[in-house]
């Protein structure tokens, strides 16, 4: 019985394909695994090959074709079988007029230069993008647009850099530092380092400065880079008025402007519980100006900011006890990396209650009780609430937007609101709370004011988790991934790999999810030494479509934390060399 060739979906985005050509005629015969034909998507080229061996007995679709995915496209079966009516019929495929020259299909592995020129267009009003926020979404919306020409106002009613740079990202990673030579300082005895004397103690006053010291900088170097693109920054809160006008601090000044980017970002997400208006009930904006070491800390939420900072005052010498909610701390992540942190966190000496019902707590002089539901009070010198952030969406002023159900404004994929002159990227859309995801969502919103049209997706975006051991992760985790598809997983874990065992760094492993009927990477997921910066080259692979057989054509520099990457990668097709040979 004949077969069918059909366009492969060689990538999560994939919805056609060009044929380029086809290295077999009508009437040749074929072999599994042997190429037939070759294949051009938007992104990268490919060879077709073979699923079944045969003669190649009909071409529906020739050279210059594009074709749907999963469309038929040849037939192979015995010689003399008839063809399917389905697969096609014998006449010659019609050809629609052209409007324009086609372009020339570009050679294997050369991407066409992307158009960076915006469309040339009329300002009516004083500006053509007003920016409100200077937060990840707004500075990198404002830029992009200076860059595309434009004239560009950005409001921002405290220091540009938003939550990331003043109280989010990078204040966190500086602490994370100093909790990082702590370590250092612990294991230097085991590695032959004699020190004098192994007290220490956290200075917090002199931790604070150094954060502050960074933030000022990074703060800075934006501010410079509006003034070096002719940016004009208002300092004022920001709101929309019925005819899209902005108003500075409620109309010390106002701003006509042809496209409005919305970038509030997001704030703390409170609790209505009791005592949570103490001064001793601390937030992740509050935390970090804490001049003083608590000795006992509670920290509500354990996802991303409760981990870190749990483990950070951990080192600093504070004794940490977690609450959290669900069944484990960091929920969203693969089970099998969240089981690594927390048993690292448990070596430390970190208490974690999961499943645990906060109530609030009750404060007596210099020290609070934390109510959960069903235990004992948990005796502390501070509370840490981290259970979320929530859109800030104070700008909005008179206008009224669209909302998603769960309170944020509803964009399409060029970050437009319900009023199509009106963007909102980052935070406030709630789509994904990342600084870095908001960068993209800023740069898509500007470059569709300036008159481009390039779409915001959002599937190849990493998240990391700045524990000690590090965790990073892109795509399906492992249980998304089953309910799809037909997976493999490929793993290979830090003990084998020469530089972590070298480093003392051999905590965690490499995951890589990948679908078996294309080779297609659906997931890497990573919980070891420098996870967050090597899952930066799984992004890569994933957005490039690249299958795991084009992955393992490239080499890995020896010593590295990558070639765990490599070898996960090569573990999915068990043909990781570091790994002993599986039983079948």
């Amino acid at each position: 019985m004949a077969y069918e060739v059909i366009m492969p979906k060689a990538g999560s985005e994939m919805e056609e394909g060009e044929i380029v050509q086809w290295l077999k005629n009508e009437g040749d015969e074929v072999k599994v695994g042997e190429p037939i034909l070759e294949i051009v998507t938007d992104k990268v080229n490919m060879e077709v090959e073979a699923e079944e061996s045969g003669t190649l007995l009909k071409i529906v679709h020739k050279a210059g074709e594009v074709v749907p995915v999963v469309e038929t496209i040849a037939w192979i079966g015995e010689p003399g079988e008839e063809v399917p009516s389905a697969g096609g019929s014998d006449e010659e495929p019609k050809e629609e007029p052209k409007e324009e020259v086609k372009e020339e299909v570009l050679p294997k592995s050369v991407s066409k230069p992307s158009e960076e020129e915006a469309p040339k267009r009329e300002r009516k009003g004083d500006y053509d993008v007003v920016v409100i926020g200077g937060g990840p979404a707004g500075y990198v919306a404002a830029i992009r647009a200076a860059q595309l020409g434009g004239k560009v106002a950005v409001v921002e009613n405290s220091v540009v850099g938003g939550t990331c740079l003043n109280r989010g990202c990078i204040p966190t990673k500086t602490y994370l530092h100093n909790a990082e030579i702590i370590y250092n300082i612990k294991e230097a005895e085991e590695r032959g380092i004699k020190l004098v004397n192994d007290a220490f103690s956290v200075d917090m006053k002199q931790t604070v400065k150094v954060k502050n010291d960074v933030v000022k900088k990074l703060t800075g170097g934006i501010s410079g880079l509006f003034r070096s693109y002719g940016i004009k920054l208002f300092n004022g809160l920001g709101t929309i008025t019925k005819d899209k006008k902005v108003l500075v601090n409620g109309g010390e000044e106002t701003i006509d402007a042809d496209k409005i980017i919305l970038a509030g970002g997001s704030e703390v997400r409170m609790l209505d519980l009791p005592g949570l208006d103490s001064k001793r009930v601390l937030t992740s904006d509050t935390i970090l100006d804490l001049e003083e070491l608590p000795k006992r800390l509670v920290i509500v939420g354990g996802g991303v900011i409760g981990t870190e900072f749990g483990q950070a005052f951990s080192a600093f010498g504070s004794k940490v006890t977690i609450l959290e909610g669900a069944e484990r701390l960091l929920s969203v992540l693969d089970k099998d990396l969240s089981d690594v942190v927390a048993k690292k966190f448990k070596k430390e000496g970190i208490d974690i209650i999961a499943n645990a019902r906060f109530a609030g707590i009750e404060e007596k002089g210099d020290e609070i009780k934390v109510k959960v539901e069903g235990q004992d009070d948990i005796v502390a010198d501070y509370l840490l609430l981290s259970v979320g952030r929530v859109p800030n969406l104070s700008a909005l002023g008179e206008v009224e937007l669209k909302k998603t159900e769960r309170g944020a404004l509803a964009v399409n994929e060029y970050m437009q609101t319900s009023d199509p002159d009106i963007y909102a990227p980052g935070d406030v859309n709630g789509q994904l709370m990342l600084a870095h995801a908001a960068f993209k969502m800023g740069e898509r919103a500007a470059e569709h004011a300036m008159g481009l049209n390039k779409k915001v997706t959002l599937n190849s975006i990493p998240s990391a988790v700045y524990t000690f051991p590090e965790v990073a992760t892109v795509g399906l985790t492992e249980e998304k991934a089953k309910k799809s598809y037909d997976i493999k997983v490929g793993r290979f874990n830090f003990a084998g790999n020469g530089r972590a065992l070298g480093s003392n760094n051999a905590e965690g492993f490499v995951k890589v999810v990948m679908d078996t009927k294309y080779h297609e990477i659906l997931g890497v997921h990573i919980v070891g030494p420098s996870a967050a910066e090597i899952i930066n080259e799984a992004v890569t692979i994933i957005e490039t479509e690249m299958t795991v057989d084009d992955v393992l054509e490239a080499m890995h520099g020896h010593p590295t934390y990558s070639e765990a990457l490599y070898e996960a990668f090569a573990d999915c097709l068990d043909r990781s060399i570091h790994l002993p040979k599986k039983n079948k």
